[in-house]
Order: C-alpha cells, then sequence, then structure tokens
C-alpha cells in the first residue's frame, strides 16, 4: 500500500460522517473555485498593470503612473515586485496581495496609501537595479539598501524623486478626472440578460 493511500485510509470519513464531510468539503471547494474567479485572482499571474484597477482604490496611483515617464517604460511588477527570482516575485505577490485583500475588504485603508517597510525595500531594490549604471558610476549613490538607509538616518530614492512615477498627491481626489481601465465584469452573460429583460419588462 502506498504511502498516500494509508493516509487516504487514515483521514477519510467513516460512517454517518461521510456525506457531510463530502458537502462540506464540496461547499469549501465551490466557495474557493468561485472567489478565486470572482476576484480574478487569476490576473495576478501576470505583470499587466490594468490588474491593479482590479480594485478601484488603485485608480489615481495607475493614472499618475501611466502619465509618467515609468508609463513609457515600466510595468508595476518593475517597482513593486522583487526582481531577482521568479520564486521570490511570486511569494511576494501572493503575501502582499493577501494582505491588501484583507486591508481593503476590512476598508482599513489610508486615504493615501503608504508602502509598509517590506514593500519600500523591495522598490528601493528595483530603483538602484533598473538605474544601476547611473547610480553606481556616474555618481557615487545608491549603495546602500533600504535596511541599511534607514539604519544610517538617510534618504530613500523616492525622498527627492517624489514625483515620480507617482505625483506628490496620491490620495482617491487627487486624479478626479482620470480615465483609466475599468476590469470587465464577472456577471455572467446570461445573468445580465435576464435583468436587462426584467427591466423591459417593468
Amino acid at each position: 500500500m502506498s504511502k498516500l493511500k494509508r493516509i487516504w485510509e487514515e483521514v477519510k470519513p467513516r460512517g454517518g460522517w461521510r456525506y457531510p464531510a463530502i458537502i462540506i468539503i464540496g461547499a469549501f471547494v465551490g466557495l474557493f473555485i468561485y472567489t478565486f474567479f470572482h476576484s480574478r485572482a487569476y490576473s495576478y499571474l501576470s505583470d499587466n498593470p490594468r490588474t491593479c484597477v482590479n480594485c478601484h482604490l488603485m485608480s489615481p496611483y495607475y493614472a499618475t503612473w501611466s502619465h509618467s515617464s515609468h508609463g513609457r517604460n515600466t510595468t508595476c511588477s518593475d517597482c513593486h515586485v522583487p526582481q531577482d527570482n521568479i520564486f521570490s516575485k511570486y511569494y511576494f505577490k501572493a503575501k502582499d496581495g493577501l494582505r491588501h485583500s484583507t486591508v481593503f475588504t476590512m476598508r482599513a485603508e489610508q486615504t493615501a496609501l503608504q508602502a509598509i517597510p517590506a514593500s519600500s525595500q523591495v522598490i528601493m531594490n528595483n530603483c538602484i537595479r533598473c538605474h544601476e549604471q547611473l547610480n553606481q558610476e556616474f555618481v557615487n549613490t545608491g549603495r546602500m539598501d533600504f535596511k541599511e538607509m534607514k539604519k544610517n538616518n538617510g534618504h530613500a530614492c523616492w525622498d527627492c524623486h517624489r514625483d515620480v512615477p507617482h505625483t506628490r498627491s496620491r490620495s482617491e481626489v487627487s486624479t478626479p478626472n482620470a480615465l483609466v481601465p475599468m476590469p470587465d465584469t464577472t456577471v455572467p452573460d446570461w445573468l445580465n440578460d435576464a435583468m436587462s429583460q426584467k427591466h423591459l419588462n417593468n
């Protein structure tokens, strides 16, 4: 008997618990699949900046980025996600995404979002990585990461370059007339058609 089969024999429901266990497990699996597709979790596997506006709160950040110099050459992931290897990239995406979804679901976010220290470390590492020739050959800056900078009371890149690639005012009201791509609806076509028919009949 294989090891997996032995484990299954130990944990599988017995007697009167079999059918309730199947129903409960099925409900959890169904809820997971529904949440995965409704929240567009699959879109976070890509580096498409449109993914960020799945949350409407991110609209001003998308708008200010798209009109900046970085909007022509970089994606959100280029700055906000580790680029050293694929494992750390997707681990950070998952961890940060879960934190964001929790904060936004609980409506605990600030009006103007602030990067936490872990995100600041990633952002500064990416500033140094992209501008390596500029800040290590032409001038003697960019030799400290974010933790070293904080320890030595230094300055982060954005202390001077605050408006790159987002404007100084980064609240929801900073870009009231900005046009940003809206996420596709998750409402199925048959339900949209049914609702339209209901309005026509009333």
